[in-house]
């Protein structure tokens, strides 16, 4: 086991805390004993620790004062409770890991009086292991627990390290709030579809495929987008006509506005908690 024995507690057992938990455990880096999850609600309490074996508490202190890798994946609004009550039970944590996003080191350190602090932003495709977190650390985080950062984040895909914090905000808006403007490109594609006469189940089998198989098609080729689409794009063809309505349209504009949306609204939730 990479953890040797030391107990990881999950301060929130939502989705992410959750996938966190079954990557760590498909992986075999932590034993079931050693996973403790601390949530107000007893069912998903219950739900958790039937499914996974793990330990469950509605006490946030005490699986704090148990923890030597402390995780906090609550929900942002909800970390203004969570951290004094936590302050001055986390003495002998050796890592304190967040999810929550918008929330800067300096609050967090500050607040729990351990420097040891890791900031992150996950994505949702890390419920089935196929995600990306961007991550940073404050400086007295150190070689060991940069290490046990790389595989409590990768037990949910790829990650990478970010030396300056306010590459998480920018992290938020893009892949972190990624999957949501995924989702809604390919809710509209099946629309049209539906629109133009397929069945909704064909629709949505076409369009569910087309994506996953352009994305791996992406990640193979090595190309840059552009270069891809230029091989898909007949001059004079139907995928042109398409494009040229798109560009009309201001399809590229509205995605960087919304980015960029989301990275001012992620910036504005971490002044708040300056």
């Amino acid at each position: 086991m990479a953890f040797n024995g030391e107990t990881i507690s999950f301060i929130g057992a939502g989705v992410m805390g959750e996938a966190m938990i079954k990557g760590l455990l498909y992986q075999q880096l932590v034993s079931p004993e050693n996973i403790m999850a601390a949530d107000p609600n007893q069912s998903r309490l219950d739900e958790i620790c039937d499914q996974y074996g793990i330990r469950c508490t509605t006490d946030n202190q005490l699986a704090a004062r148990e923890a030597n890798v402390l995780v906090l994946s609550v929900k942002p609004q909800v970390m203004g409770k969570v951290l004094p009550e936590l302050s001055g039970q986390v003495d002998d944590v050796s890592l304190i890991v967040s999810i929550v996003a918008g929330v800067p080191l300096k609050t967090i350190s500050d607040t729990l009086l351990n420097g040891r602090v890791v900031r992150s932003m996950p994505n949702t495709p890390g419920q089935i292991g196929k995600g990306i977190t961007v991550w940073t650390a404050a400086p007295d985080v150190g070689k060991e627990q940069r290490r046990q950062t790389e595989l409590l984040l990768g037990a949910m895909g790829e990650q990478i390290f970010a030396g300056d914090e306010s590459f998480l905000d920018m992290a938020t808006a893009l892949s972190g709030s990624g999957p949501a403007y995924v989702f809604m490109f390919m809710e509209s594609l099946i629309d049209a579809g539906v629109h133009m006469g397929f069945s909704r189940r064909d629709a949505e089998q076409l369009v569910t495929q087309t994506l996953a198989g352009s994305v791996e098609f992406a990640r193979r080729s090595g190309l840059h987008p552009a270069q891809l689409r230029n091989q898909v794009t007949s001059p004079g063809g139907t995928t042109a006509a398409a494009l040229y309505e798109m560009d009309k349209g201001g399809l590229r504009t509205v995605l960087s506005k919304g980015v960029w949306a989301a990275y001012r609204r992620s910036q504005a939730l971490g002044a708040k908690d300056d």
